[in-house]
């Protein structure tokens, strides 16, 4: 064997162990590829995803609720989760949940230190393959504002203030979510005021509400390979914590139903699966949202 051969067949077998290494430890596919991250199988994979969160409804006062008509009209052209669920009382550590599957210590409502915690989330998850992030919350004072409590803003509801993985201006106000909605990022929440959310205002309010401001991107979504999740953050404490969760879009089956016991845990696992990203938390003992899907 010729000296240039051995050193070839030597550099080769050093790339192989080095890639069989790095496959087993899963890393091979990060060294800059995280990028091109496919959906899991069973999932589809929306140019754009809405996720709205509104408040402390049960599943029977919004679904077949005349107070309802828009969210009611969204299930019976999308997707209806009969049997979704949230994880505790109160608001804030379902949120936190529902963000990084996991309530991160928070048990109660109260002001939490800004970037308390670096737990991967769906917002870093995102960022660091390469996705684009955003949340649009109503009546926050500016743009990535870390105040507590403005009018009828509340920081409890809007969990990733609380990561110092997210950048505080991925966070900007309603006023800015786009009218071109090409230029929303891939995944996206939306945060309804305490007024809007049905928190301190009627159901009929929080579907007006939803109707009149997100109304548009939902029949854009329907033809531009999007998606529109409505869910609730907890039930009214009298319902087994079993809340509304409605799915529409183009690639969702137009009146489908799932009796699937779901929770916020499994939401964000299939948000995660959508864009190939890994399993925060929780997540990754949850299951994806199947069986709605139009392929």
């Amino acid at each position: 064997m010729s000296g240039r051969n051995a050193f070839r067949r030597g550099r080769y077998a050093l790339v192989s162990a080095l890639a069989l290494t790095a496959g087993a430890l899963g890393l091979w596919s990060g060294v800059g590829g995280s990028s091109t991250a496919q959906a899991a199988a069973g999932v589809p994979t929306p140019d754009h995803v809405v996720v709205a969160v509104f408040e402390n409804h049960a599943y029977g006062q919004v679904i077949g609720s005349s107070s309802a008509p828009y969210i009611n009209s969204l299930a019976k052209g999308g997707a209806n989760l009969t049997q979704a669920h949230a994880e505790t009382h109160p608001s804030q550590p379902n949120y936190m949940a529902l963000f990084s599957g996991s309530t991160q210590g928070i048990t109660d409502d109260s002001c939490y230190t800004p970037g308390f915690s670096s737990a991967p989330n769906l917002a870093s998850q995102l960022i660091a393959a390469g996705r684009s992030w955003g949340s649009y919350n109503e009546s926050l004072p500016s743009q990535g504002s870390t105040t507590c409590n403005s009018g009828d803003y509340a920081r409890k509801h809007n969990p990733w203030f609380g990561f110092s993985n997210v950048p505080t201006s991925s966070a900007k106000t309603f006023a800015q979510f786009p009218s071109d909605f090409t230029q929303l990022p891939q995944v996206s929440f939306v945060v309804p005021n305490l007024c809007s959310d049905m928190h301190d205002c009627s159901v009929s309010t929080g579907d007006t509400w939803l109707k009149n401001h997100l109304g548009a991107y939902a029949t854009w979504a329907k033809t531009h390979n999007s998606l529109l999740v409505v869910t609730f953050d907890e039930d009214n404490s009298l319902s087994g914590n079993r809340i509304p969760t409605v799915l529409y879009g183009q690639q969702v089956t137009p009146g489908a139903s799932s009796t699937t016991t779901y929770n916020h845990y499994d939401l964000l696992r299939t948000l995660e699966d959508m864009h190939g990203l890994g399993h925060a938390g929780n997540a990754a003992s949850g299951k994806d949202i199947t069986g709605v899907w139009t392929s």
